[in-house]
């Protein structure tokens, strides 16, 4: 796992509550034991099924920041829908709330989740529908800076984030504290 930097990128609307993990990465592309070779199939039933769907959009082709909103990675416990997000270029995912296995398998991959208030994600999704929006996001103060200079500050787990801008997943960690 790469440590993890400073992101600045646009960022993707995705005005959705409830996606799910088999909408991140549909079931027939689990059929492999490989980590390799899902991000080209991010959302593809979405893509598939309507042309407009934002990630459809070439403006979106190397965002590294995917706005959401309530209980995003929900459903089954598969760690191939972060595989998906990371491989297609997400680095970081802005949600008013995670389902607590994805948030989990997240951090242990490198994938920052950030959860704002419902306040908060309307302003950045506002804004995000209406032009390109910038969001700069800097883990080790815990701040996103907008296009406009807003200044938000996000809570963080402090374990994750030592490990997040480290490049250590668990086992990286207890290798270091045991030698």
């Amino acid at each position: 796992m790469q440590a993890f930097q400073a992101i600045i990128s646009n960022a993707i609307p995705l005005d959705m509550d409830n996606v799910d993990t088999d909408m991140i990465i549909p079931a027939q592309f689990l059929t492999k034991i490989e980590k390799s070779g899902y991000g080209k199939h991010l959302f593809q039933r979405l893509k598939e099924q309507n042309p407009k769907f934002i990630l459809n959009n070439s403006k979106y082709q190397f965002s590294k920041i995917l706005l959401a909103r309530a209980n995003f990675g929900c459903g089954s416990s598969r760690e191939h829908a972060v595989w998906a997000l990371l491989q297609s270029g997400m680095k970081a995912i802005i949600a008013e709330s995670f389902s607590d296995i994805f948030l989990n398998n997240a951090s242990k991959n490198g994938l920052l989740t950030i959860s704002l208030s419902p306040q908060t994600i309307n302003n950045l999704m506002r804004q995000a529908q209406q032009e390109t929006y910038i969001l700069s996001i800097d883990l080790s103060k815990q701040i996103i800076v907008t296009s406009a200079n807003e200044i938000f500050k996000f809570e963080y787990d402090s374990f994750r984030k030592d490990c997040l801008l480290r490049g250590q997943d668990d086992l990286d960690y207890l290798l270091e504290i045991t030698q």
